[in-house]
């Protein structure tokens, strides 16, 4: 089934698919410190709650979740200062397994927030639409489609969709030089999934 799609977190790599690290992304501050972590090349636990607005103690709790679990590491100290840094930037492929019982609903739990998450992010740059210069509102988009397709066909699917993206990210986020003048940091959040089975269908 990517948050950085329906199944991996909007932050591609290894695939993850052991419940319980899944499990440990699924809670929203989490979600939002990994994402501030992924933007910068490191961050004290004060400058993560000074970036998404909470007290200083949550933040160092859930830094500590994170590196249990091996999404943060700790980065070279600044003096007295102890900031942490992404092992994630590449991406993260979390999917369930067949051989990891519970990593369905694992991957089901995470993707939903994550589908909130981008749904909230969306709908906030689109309130800014009366104030953004024609040239952006012009280049931006909010598409769905509907189509028949069998199980080969939707994974083909989800894995273009995945190299595309490689191809415009790739280096962008980490070197700053490879970005060309006027370059804003942009989103794409699509989902690739059949419709649900109606009543015994199979």
């Amino acid at each position: 089934m990517d948050d950085d799609t329906t199944a991996q977190s909007s932050i591609s790599g290894s695939s993850i698919s052991n419940p319980e690290r899944i499990r440990a992304l699924a809670h929203p501050l989490r979600l939002a410190l990994l994402d501030h972590l992924g933007n910068v090349e490191d961050a004290t636990a004060t400058q993560c709650a000074e970036a998404v607005g909470e007290s200083v103690a949550s933040c160092s709790f859930h830094l500590h979740t994170l590196a249990k679990y091996g999404f943060i590491e700790p980065a070279p100290r600044r003096g007295r200062e102890r900031p942490w840094r992404s092992t994630v930037r590449g991406g993260m492929d979390v999917r369930p397994s067949a051989e990891m019982p519970g990593s369905r609903h694992a991957v089901a739990e995470l993707a939903g927030m994550q589908v909130l998450r981008q749904a909230e992010r969306v709908r906030a740059y689109l309130a800014t639409l009366p104030e953004e210069s024609e040239e952006w509102v012009q280049a931006s988009t909010v598409t769905s489609s509907t189509f028949w397709a069998t199980p080969e066909e939707l994974a083909r699917l989800s894995e273009h969709l995945q190299t595309v993206a490689a191809e415009w990210f790739g280096g962008r986020e980490a070197d700053p030089a490879k970005r060309p003048a006027g370059a804003r940091r942009s989103h794409v959040f699509a989902t690739a999934n059949p419709e649900p089975l109606e009543g015994g269908e199979r």
